[in-house]
């Protein structure tokens, strides 16, 4: 399927879970997310927003070292800001983190992104499986799912014969290569940093949720908040839009917490996310009186090694 027309079908599918949710539940929710919002929640928010992002541009930069480039933290922060902003305000959800590829190395991006994923799905099925949520009777099936994805993840990335010349044989041994040297001695900070960047999103869902009118206690909300941060990770979305929304509206409804609940959450982390990735502009605007791209990384040159027989 090719680009455009993959860009057309996630923007349907999102705008189509929106107005199925329109039609279960109303504007209401909607509404509700929008009168509920203040200032205190969106200066809580941004502030959540700022440890976070500086925990995955922490990481970020651990990846890249790996890689051996040189991206400074003040730089990775500022990128990452830049990125954030992109990835709310477009289509898609992933225009920024394509943009910070091309500016800095697409490896390097893919590979701490991916990891922060895998983090976020491990630190879910651990939750679940402690916590009461409305997927834990399904949860053996999700570890099966989960652990299936891993073993052909596994089976993919294994070194393979080097006469192989295949476009796809050459894009495995490029992923097994930024795998390995991405993370290498630094995966446990690389895990702390996703860790710490995946407590900072819940806490961002907590406050939104308090602010949409839920009185549910922090272990109630906690397994709702991962799934939908779980959910977030659907390429079928408007701007982040769809998903989310959708998921928080079951997942609440199925907890008893009321689906028009779930939805008011959802708008108003959304609309918090928004504000908090607004200093993303300023590092655009810095960019733009510059008149050239901040900061690109360029990894340090490879010292080549023999190979052995």
């Amino acid at each position: 399927m090719t680009g455009p027309r993959w860009g057309r079908l996630r923007l349907v599918g999102g705008a189509l879970v929106l107005a199925v949710l329109l039609w279960r539940v109303g504007d209401g929710p909607f509404l509700q997310g929008l009168r509920t919002l203040d200032v205190r929640t969106l200066a809580a928010g941004s502030a959540l927003a700022l440890a976070t992002t500086v925990c995955c541009a922490w990481r970020w930069c651990l990846v890249s070292r790996g890689l051996g480039g040189t991206l400074a933290l003040r730089h990775a922060v500022a990128a990452y800001y830049r990125s954030q902003v992109l990835n709310t305000l477009l289509p898609g959800g992933v225009v920024g983190d394509v943009e910070r590829g091309v500016r800095h190395g697409l490896g390097a991006v893919v590979c701490e992104r991916a990891a922060g994923q895998v983090v976020q799905v491990g630190a879910a099925l651990v939750v679940l499986g402690l916590l009461p949520s409305p997927l834990h009777p399904s949860l053996p099936a999700l570890v099966a799912v989960a652990g299936s994805l891993a073993l052909v993840a596994a089976v993919l990335l294994r070194p393979g014969a080097d006469g192989q010349a295949t476009r796809a044989a050459r894009a495995l041994r490029t992923a097994r290569r930024h795998v390995r040297d991405g993370l290498g001695p630094a995966w446990p900070l690389v895990v702390l940093a996703s860790l710490l960047a995946v407590a900072g999103h819940v806490a961002t869902f907590v406050v939104a949720a308090r602010a949409a009118g839920s009185a549910a206690s922090p272990l109630v909300l906690l397994p709702l908040g991962l799934l939908v941060l779980l959910a977030m990770a659907v390429p079928f979305n408007v701007a982040g839009w769809g998903p989310r929304e959708g998921v928080a509206a079951w997942a609440f409804g199925s907890a008893g917490l009321g689906a028009g609940t779930g939805v008011s959450t959802a708008v108003v982390y959304g609309l918090v996310v928004l504000v908090a990735s607004l200093p993303g502009l300023l590092v655009l605007a810095v960019d733009g009186l510059r008149g050239r791209p901040a900061a690109t990384v360029l990894p340090r040159p490879v010292r080549q090694v023999p190979s052995r027989g």
